[in-house]
């Protein structure tokens, strides 16, 4: 019975220090629209491919043979595989999603495409779990507009890039509710995360526009985030 009640006294130690560990601090609200998750799939891989629209971004992001790349809301693997090929058996890519069956998909498929340069990973709504000061590039295609909490999504993103890495945006030039997001208000919330454009280019096919940004300023606290208005 002693035993007992100290047992039952050292977890309940143990619960109240559980709920007592510190969470991510607050973040400022994305102040605009947010648009809902639709689905793993933007389009089909044949059309992506008839528009030369992987290449086109890789070029652009200069994805050479031997580096570290991260697929943020990789999905079906589009780019995943894609990648995978430009950066070479030296190179690595890490394929993440916040959708668990979207996740175990993706495994499946590069298990099947034997690509033993990827890996894939879990992450969450605000933090993709990267590995700090990582990556030479980290994509974000078509899912930015998606992000619910976008100052702490890229808050933690920002860490996993390498100190001359860059963060890869491709989306559309239209209403975020319409699943897009216009440049300047893309630039303007990267900016209250300290990283700053240094390519902007229009795609073709539509309004696609691809956008790169650095890292200029550090990190900034979370209470001195300004959020941009929407």
């Amino acid at each position: 019975m002693m035993w007992t009640k100290a047992a039952s006294a050292a977890a309940l130690v143990l619960l109240c220090s559980c709920r007592a560990q510190p969470s991510d601090p607050p973040f400022p609200n994305a102040h605009r629209d947010v648009a809902p998750i639709v689905g793993d799939s933007f389009s089909t891989e044949d059309a992506r491919d008839r528009l030369g629209e992987a290449e086109d971004v890789m070029q652009l992001a200069g994805v050479t043979p031997g580096m570290s790349v991260a697929d943020v809301g990789a999905g079906e693997g589009y780019y995943t595989v894609r990648l995978a090929r430009v950066v070479g058996p030296k190179g690595r890519v890490l394929a993440e999603d916040i959708m668990s069956d979207v996740r175990d998909e993706l495994s499946d498929r590069v298990q099947r495409e034997s690509l033993d340069n990827v890996a894939v990973k879990l992450g969450t709504p605000d933090n993709p779990m990267l590995p700090g000061q990582s990556f030479d590039r980290a994509f974000l295609v078509h899912m930015y507009h998606e992000v619910q909490s976008p100052y702490a999504f890229l808050w933690h993103l920002r860490e996993g890039l390498k100190p001359d890495g860059l963060a890869i945006v491709v989306d559309s030039n239209r209403a975020v509710k319409h699943h897009g997001i216009p440049p300047q208000q893309l630039k303007c919330e990267f900016a209250a995360l300290g990283l700053d454009p240094v390519k902007f280019k229009p795609l073709p096919g539509g309004d696609d526009y691809f956008m790169a940004f650095r890292l200029a300023r550090p990190r900034p606290a979370p209470a001195q985030i300004k959020a941009c208005d929407g």
